[in-house]
């Protein structure tokens, strides 16, 4: 049993214990690419080039990693079709699809939030 930090509930795991497996998930999910990507998920169902399209500035070799971890993390599947050329589409699975709700919302917050962040950016740059 990890330790918990006071207030919490009872869980076998606990994210800012150092060798908790749920961290290296946290950090899988929270991740520039990790979020992105489970966010463009969302919709459904996509093949490689269009993710990496619609994950702008994402390379393919940063894009390939990022869904390899969150694919043994059970948050994304990976179907590989039997054509010529071969065709693999990636899609969230139960799991991913709960996770990737949770993200959308807190994207949809700070995207709504930003004339505040920038305000503060502003005027913390100028106390500097």
């Amino acid at each position: 049993m990890f330790s918990q930090c006071p207030g919490e509930q009872d869980l076998p795991y606990n994210v800012f214990a150092k060798a908790c497996p749920s961290r290296g998930t946290l950090e899988h999910v929270t991740g520039r690419w990790g979020a992105l990507t489970l966010g463009a998920l969302y919709e459904g169902s996509v093949r490689f080039n269009e993710l990496r399209r619609r994950v702008d500035g994402v390379s393919e070799k940063m894009l390939s990693q990022t869904l390899h971890a969150l694919e043994r993390d059970g948050l994304v599947h990976r179907e590989a079709q039997p054509t010529n050329p071969p065709r693999v589409d990636y899609e969230l699975t139960s799991l991913g699809h709960e996770v990737a709700e949770h993200l959308r919302t807190l994207i949809h917050f700070l995207e709504g939030s930003m004339d505040d962040v920038l305000a503060a950016r502003q005027r913390y740059d100028e106390k500097r």
